[in-house]
């Protein structure tokens, strides 16, 4: 489906940033998810945060893949530069993007399906490579975008439309992102977005790989009650000349997390079942990665969703620093310096004979 552009009509009471910019520059096309879907509550926390850092749109770089999640670049930031990659393989092209311009702010938005499956060696390699990018993960647990099967982070017990149940355990992408070396690391919910802006801003301005797991409810395919990350899906009519898939319209949901540090917040989805989130407590040290790891790990036993800045490491060497890449961004040295001749390439090929 193709998206549909917004009418540039701008109240001219809008409240400007320090670019002079209001909220609207930084929006994009009409969504064309299914309403209520998660993903559009990050779009607007995504927009929100953009135009609170002042970040002039020509500057910024969104990178995505394939699936539901990988349509949130087109609703924001539409004067943006933006690359819509091949399934899975939208690290790699963020990584080649990031070594020839570094000075550009990147972004790359993905889900569980692109990131965990068919994309999963990707996302671990620029991980492991501390690429200076902030990896939003839209995580619901199903693959949308083609009718619902199981993702790689779908929960033991959880059933397809069809009635399967999963019985695989789920890749948990904070905890592989903790084992990796990621130096930056938080999970939020979509509903959530009182803290989902601060993580979110936090991100962007980290240098190096920062990961958001953003749990983010598919309104459409997850019919279960024990997922975290879903609701349950009806089927309202079928005929044997075809299927019809009726998407009820829903409300989005939000919650108030402001109960304090280290308190249980009970969000209620569309079908009746309960997900419970948990906030990090005063004492916590996200710099500490084992104790990040084991606080996941706590989370999980007890049935909860950790939730806010898990880790980070703001000491680390990005991409550029490893490998001792030259200050200016390879896009703006000239073609002769880049290429220096065929002498200078036999030179450098006699140190490794």
């Amino acid at each position: 489906m193709t998206s549909i552009q917004k009418p540039p009509v701008r109240h001219p009471s809008l409240q400007q940033n320090a670019l002079g910019l209001t909220k609207r520059d930084y929006e994009g096309a009409m969504s064309t998810l299914c309403a209520g879907c998660g993903h559009d509550s990050v779009t607007a926390a995504l927009v929100q945060s953009f135009w609170e850092l002042d970040v002039p749109p020509h500057r910024a770089a969104k990178m995505s893949g394939i699936g539901c999640s990988s349509k949130t670049t087109a609703y924001f930031m539409k004067q943006s530069h933006g690359f819509n990659a091949v399934h899975g393989r939208m690290p790699a092209v963020a990584t080649g993007a990031n070594a020839a311009n570094k000075d550009l702010i990147y972004i790359g938005i993905s889900g569980d399906g692109d990131s965990l499956s068919i994309g999963l060696g990707q996302f671990c390699h620029a991980i492991r490579r501390n690429v200076n990018l902030l990896y939003i993960l839209e995580n619901n647990g199903v693959y949308g975008l083609t009718k619902g099967q199981f993702s790689a982070s779908a929960d033991i017990g959880s059933r397809s439309k069809g009635g399967e149940a999963n019985v695989q355990p789920p890749i948990d992408p904070v905890l592989l992102a903790l084992t990796l070396g990621a130096t930056f690391v938080a999970r939020g919910f979509s509903g959530d977005k009182t803290h989902l802006v601060p993580m979110i801003k936090a991100g962007l301005k980290h240098k190096g790989f920062g990961l958001i797991d953003i749990i983010s409810p598919c309104v459409t395919f997850n019919d279960h009650d024990a997922s975290t990350k879903s609701y349950r899906f009806t089927r309202q009519r079928q005929t044997e000349m075809t299927s019809v898939d009726f998407v009820p319209l829903k409300r989005e949901i939000t919650a108030d997390s402001e109960n304090g540090h280290g308190s249980a917040m009970s969000v209620t989805m569309h079908d009746g079942s309960v997900v419970r989130f948990r906030k990090l407590h005063e004492g916590y040290d996200p710099t500490d990665r084992d104790t990040a790891y084991a606080h996941v790990r706590a989370s999980h036993a007890r049935g909860e969703v950790a939730t806010g800045l898990l880790y980070l490491d703001d000491s680390g060497q990005d991409m550029h620093d490893v490998n001792k890449t030259v200050s200016r961004p390879l896009v703006d040295i000239p073609y002769e310096e880049l290429c220096p001749g065929s002498a200078a390439l036999d030179e450098l090929m006699t140190e490794y004979r």
